[in-house]
């Protein structure tokens, strides 16, 4: 599948798809890579070294600094998978590249192949595509 790319990268791993937005600040605990947010509908969920799959962000524009944080950590996603683009989800890669020298790929899938992964499921983001291991 292809997807458009946001942040360009390498990234392999196990799909974990959030049934809702995420803000990352007060729903990401950056030194653990936990999923803190109680309301979320995946509270307790690690996404550390997960391809995380949401519908877009939510909310805090501090939910960057969270991300840059937990990418410098290494507690982040491996990737993130959005079906909507999400500037302040991209601004936290973004800063962690620039700072850090660590990537955390931003992609947009479009709804048919948003739609057709599944948690657990183990894939690798290369360049533009996006498929199985």
């Amino acid at each position: 599948m292809s997807v458009r790319l946001l942040l360009p990268g390498e990234a392999r791993g196990a799909v974990l798809v959030l049934d809702a937005p995420l803000s990352m600040w007060g729903g990401l605990d950056p030194e653990t890579g936990e999923l803190i947010d109680r309301r979320h509908p995946q509270a307790g969920a690690t996404l550390t070294g997960r391809i995380v799959v949401m519908p877009s962000g939510r909310g805090s524009s501090s939910s960057s600094s969270v991300l840059a944080e937990a990418i410098r950590l290494g507690t982040a996603p491996a990737a993130i998978v959005l079906r909507h683009p999400d500037d302040i989800i991209l601004l936290g890669a973004l800063v962690a590249r620039e700072l850090y020298g660590l990537v955390c790929p931003v992609v947009v899938a479009d709804r048919e192949d948003y739609e057709a992964l599944r948690t657990d499921e183990v894939v690798v983001i290369s360049g533009a595509e996006l498929g199985p291991d």
